[in-house]
């Protein structure tokens, strides 16, 4: 596929391509995969026993832990990008440190620590909400059209 290219490129860009397929780097994608799994699965075993932790030591049930593990998660996380521990750990782990919940929070404080000169309603608030607000809004909605749809199939479905 990439020969099909080179046949609608004019000389100069061929070359250019050319020049650029040998000076890439090849990324070690299983290596990668690997960090990856190994963190973000790290991640979820802190979560699962700051989870039961609350389960055992503050009578949460195990369907009422999951928000105060989510918000100890989400605390850690934004503690860690305020000392720059959590950076470090997203450049080694990669996707591993971003598709847990942890990865938002960082995502949310980052923008904020980034934005700080503009002081703290245009800087921090405006900044942190560009990320934010979109996923808050997905999940408000999203919950509300599963919640309708289980409404309707408990009404008229008999379930």
């Amino acid at each position: 596929m990439a020969d099909k290219k080179k046949i609608n490129l004019t000389p100069e860009a061929q070359q250019y391509q050319s020049y650029q397929e040998k000076r890439e780097v090849k990324r070690p994608i299983f290596k990668n995969c690997i960090k990856a799994f190994f963190v973000g699965g790290t991640i979820c075993l802190i979560g699962q026993a700051i989870s039961t932790f609350y389960i055992y030591y503050f009578d949460f049930t195990e369907q009422t832990a999951g928000n105060p593990t989510v918000a100890t998660l989400i605390f850690i996380t934004m503690f860690l990008t305020g000392f720059g521990v959590y950076d470090r750990i997203g450049q080694f782990a990669g996707a591993g440190s971003a598709v847990p919940v942890t990865g938002f929070g960082n995502a949310v404080v980052a923008s904020a620590i980034e934005h700080r000169t503009e002081g703290f309603v245009l800087g921090v608030g405006s900044n942190m909400l560009k990320l934010a607000g979109p996923v808050i809004v997905y999940g408000v909605f999203s919950a509300f059209v599963v919640a309708l749809i289980k409404t309707i199939l408990i009404k008229w479905g008999g379930l």
